[in-house]
């Protein structure tokens, strides 16, 4: 999808998706929003397609694999854990072959992603946007950075220590943390792509916790911090790596939903809404009301 007209921190990691009630409202939001418009200069070779006529191909053949990395870590919730799991049950009775696997990189994509995201937040939100990328800029865009900037003050606690960190990164070996980055997320993309040479998908929770409450305004920075970048330790690699990922709803436990991210090779989302649908279609978890596991 275009990334035409938004300002983001990063043009090496800045992407958007479709977010929808269903699996095949999202599939017809993508068919009509993907592929080049002519002025994003990341999108050489992309190709969209019909993902709509992929949605009653079932999961009968598809080789999942289930990332163990994402699991029981120390910020994982037994209830989301569990759930997912439970879910991964779901897609071997629906005719899917799923098998446990580890990918030990996945443990360092949060972090890697952090440092990169946070160095180059900070050139944005000081220097404005519109640099680093040849595609469309627009200044208007760049104005309001540069005035936010100005009253950096007011930003959350959590904005203002990353660009805190991204600032002393920048400053004290220019390029040099970054540049890392960029290197080590040729490894992490690499480490994905071998396991989906043997496997159509991966699956895992979307975040390892469930929704929290949100901390009080006096409340340890710790806490503030905790409850803003942990829930992004399974999603923010795909950030980098740039590989398609859908987050679905596959249970509720305490009012909350509890989300299933599926994880494709690059250029097959088709694949993802396969097994997005059929699972959508067998567990309505919005039908088994709250509380409930998502199970019928």
């Amino acid at each position: 999808m275009p990334y035409t007209g938004i300002m983001g921190l990063d043009p090496t990691i800045d992407h958007i998706g479709p977010m929808t009630r269903s699996v095949a409202d999202n599939a017809r939001f993508l068919e009509v929003l993907a592929g080049p418009d002519g002025y994003d200069t990341r999108q050489r070779g992309v190709r969209a397609a019909r993902y709509t006529s992929a949605l009653a191909g079932g999961v009968r053949g598809l080789r999942v694999g289930v990332v163990d990395e994402a699991f029981a870590t120390s910020i994982s919730e037994p209830e989301v854990d569990g759930a997912v799991r439970q879910a991964a049950d779901r897609l071997t009775r629906l005719g899917a072959t799923v098998e446990a696997i580890s990918i030990p990189w996945h443990a360092h994509g949060g972090a890697i992603w952090a440092v990169g995201s946070f160095e180059a937040g900070y050139h944005t939100y000081v220097y404005g946007g519109g640099m680093f990328s040849e595609g469309l800029n627009v200044p208007s865009l760049s104005r309001a950075m540069d005035a936010a900037a100005q009253r950096m003050d007011n930003f959350a606690d959590t904005v203002k220590i990353s660009v805190l960190l991204g600032a002393h990164a920048a400053q004290t070996r220019p390029g040099h943390y970054y540049g890392k980055v960029q290197n080590a997320r040729r490894q992490l993309r690499a480490a994905y792509d071998a396991m989906l040479a043997s496997y159509d998908l991966l699956v895992m929770p979307t975040a390892p916790n469930r929704a929290q409450p949100v901390p009080d305004a006096d409340a340890p920075l710790a806490d503030l911090l905790d409850h803003c970048w942990n829930m992004s330790a399974n999603t923010a690699p795909f950030n980098l790596t740039g590989h398609p990922a859908l987050s679905l709803p596959c249970a509720i436990s305490d009012d909350r939903p509890i989300g299933l991210q599926i994880v494709g090779r690059h250029g097959d989302e088709a694949t993802i809404y396969r097994l997005a649908y059929a699972f959508e279609q067998a567990v309505d978890w919005q039908r088994t009301g709250p509380g409930r596991n998502g199970r019928k």
